[in-house]
Formats: structure tokens, C-alpha cells, sequence
């Protein structure tokens, strides 16, 4: 795997290394050595898939508080997205920044999502799937999420007039 350091402090890019012949190839997608070398966390409580219908549709900026903040690595198996991380931990360095990669079936890339990060995507293609390995049980009562339009982070999203969840609809601005 080769993994290139994103300018949210914590935040990485994790790309296949395919061993290819005539059958067509094979790589590693998840490592607990390779990711602790690069002293990424290794614990992988729940693998979660989720399926976009349309182009356009929009899910998050979700995080988990304390005591369940939660790592993710994300990688789209089928479509692609615009994937979106904002830093919200205030001892940070790049605290309120964002950026966005784009993740996609035919890049194979992959999203590391430190704790204390909101995350959220949108799909640039019909049936698009994203995968997610998480280091926490999903807790409900821990739960949070921020306006994926909130202006305060100004987060240009490629696609106009997203498709939401009511509950994504709702969201308040961050108020660390």
C-alpha cells in the first residue's frame, strides 16, 4: 500500500499496490502492520456498505463524540465519489480546515479519517457503494453531525442541489 500524507494533520490517502499477471491482479487493502508503521490505528470494530441510487446524493458531515470517536478508512467499490473531511478537533493545527478527494472504483483509493473528524460524500455517479472499516461500535447516543453547507467552512461540493436525508437536511452549524 502506499500512503501519502493529506494536509489535515492525521488525515491520509491509502493506494493499492495491485501484483498483476493475466488473471488480472491482487493487492492488500487493509494492513495492521503497514498502517501502524505509519502510526495510523489498527482497530476494526464494524465494516459498513453503503448504496447511493443517484447521482448527487449527499451523506453527511457525520462524526462520533467522545468516548466512541471513531476512526474510518473509506474506499468507493462501485461508482465514485467526492469524499470530505473536516478537522473539528480544537488542539489541531488545521482545526476548521477541509478537503476533498475524489474516490472511485477505477482509482482505488482509499480515505484514512482520524478521530475528531466530520465526514461526509457526495456520489458523482448512480449506484455508487462505499465501504467503511470503523474502530467503534456505531453509538447511537454519541452521534453528531454538522450542515454539509455550513458557510463557515465554505466546503465546495462538485455537484449542485444535493440529494439529503431529511436528517442530513437539518444539521446545525459546528459550534465546537
Amino acid at each position: 500500500m502506499i500512503f501519502q500524507e493529506l494536509p489535515l494533520q492525521g488525515a491520509f490517502t491509502i493506494d493499492l499496490e495491485p501484483r498483476r499477471d493475466e488473471r488480472g491482479f491482487f493487492s492488500r487493502a487493509f494492513c495492521q502492520k503497514e498502517f501502524a508503521q505509519h502510526g495510523l490505528r489498527t482497530e476494526v470494530a464494524q465494516a459498513n456498505l453503503s448504496q447511493n441510487v443517484s447521482r448527487g446524493t449527499l451523506r453527511g458531515m457525520h462524526y462520533q463524540r467522545e468516548p466512541f470517536a471513531e476512526v474510518k478508512v473509506v474506499r468507493c467499490v462501485n461508482g465514485s465519489i467526492y469524499d470530505v473531511i473536516i478537522d473539528i478537533r480544537p488542539e489541531s493545527h488545521t482545526f476548521r480546515k477541509w478537503l476533498g478527494v475524489e474516490l472511485s472504483r477505477d482509482n482505488r483509493r482509499a480515505l484514512y479519517v482520524p478521530e475528531g473528524f466530520a465526514h461526509g460524500y457526495q456520489a458523482l455517479e448512480d449506484d455508487t457503494e462505499v465501504l467503511y472499516l470503523v474502530s467503534q461500535f456505531y453509538a447511537p447516543a454519541h452521534e453528531a453531525a454538522i450542515r454539509w453547507n455550513d458557510p463557515q467552512f465554505g466546503i465546495r461540493w462538485p455537484l449542485p442541489d444535493p440529494i439529503l436525508s431529511p436528517k442530513d437536511a437539518v444539521h446545525p452549524d459546528f459550534a465546537p
